[in-house]
């Protein structure tokens, strides 16, 4: 655990242990896009996590198919498009943003001075993608913005790689600046390794929590992101209040979306049963 302590999230450390059951049982950022701050480049030991082994229950999260792991940029291109969130994997009242798909090219990197710039993804990534997307202003509610981030390393230890890096991140610069005009602040960042404190769905969790401020929409406002790990793959949530909205309703639709990214990739890779 880093600093700040255990924070809410998405799924409050156990939410999502008990919303897709079939998880348990199937194994059953400056100049980017709205999912600036869930996209990390590798460049860290796996152990700045703690977590030298990630799997520490012995079993495997996903069984998954050797033949299924993608090792080609296409193949990886090809499991994105299965695996990650569209409109209505958050739920009714979502709609895609233009641009609605940004990458596989875009990879955000965060400079010394903690605003976020575009970077080459690097060697190790096969590929990357980005989904952008809105609960339009209406009944006193500003506009909700919303991403959804999936990543294929070429290997196992690339993913865990950028899971330490994207905590050493939130320790570096509690106050980033995501884009001309748009801040996050006040972050607070909380990890679990498989097996703790319930947390069962993944090799690595990270979550993070603090205030959206940008010229367009004010603030405070809640701003939240949640990235997982699983063998080579990375996916996140993020989300950028608005007036009106509450933490609550902001980590219903964050849950939904990462609870189906997780179902997808156990379908998408897993061993075909019979």
């Amino acid at each position: 655990m880093v600093r700040g302590g255990p924070i809410r999230g998405w799924r409050g450390y156990g939410v999502l242990a008990a919303v897709p059951l079939l998880l348990v049982t199937a194994c059953g950022g400056g100049g980017g896009g709205d999912g600036d701050a869930a996209k990390k480049r590798p460049g860290a030991s796996p152990a700045a996590t703690g977590r030298e082994n990630p799997d520490a229950t012995g079993e495997p999260v996903i069984d998954a198919d050797p033949a299924r792991l993608p090792t080609t940029r296409k193949a990886a291109l090809d499991l994105i498009d299965q695996v990650i969130a569209d409109p209505e994997s958050f739920g009714p009242g979502v709609v895609a943003r233009t641009p609605y798909e940004s990458g596989p090219d875009s990879w955000p990197v965060l400079d010394d001075d903690c605003v976020w710039q575009q970077g080459d993804p690097g060697r190790g990534i096969l590929a990357t993608l980005t989904r952008s997307f809105e609960v339009p202003a209406a009944k006193g509610k500003g506009p909700l913005r919303l991403a959804a981030i999936v990543t294929v390393h070429r290997t196992d230890d690339g993913a865990r790689w950028e899971m330490a890096e994207s905590i050493e991140e939130s320790m570096r610069c509690p106050t980033q600046q995501l884009r001309q005009g748009e801040f996050i602040g006040g972050l607070g960042a909380g990890a679990l390794g498989r097996g703790e404190a319930n947390q069962i769905n993944s090799e690595d969790s990270l979550m993070e929590s603090g205030e959206y401020r940008s010229t367009e929409l004010g603030g405070p406002h809640p701003y939240f992101w949640e990235q997982d790990q699983i063998l080579r793959f990375t996916f996140a949530v993020t989300a950028k209040g608005a007036k009106g909205w509450t933490d609550t309703e902001i980590d219903d639709l964050g849950v939904q979306a990462q609870s189906t990214m997780l179902i997808r990739l156990h379908e998408a890779v897993g061993k075909k049963k019979g």
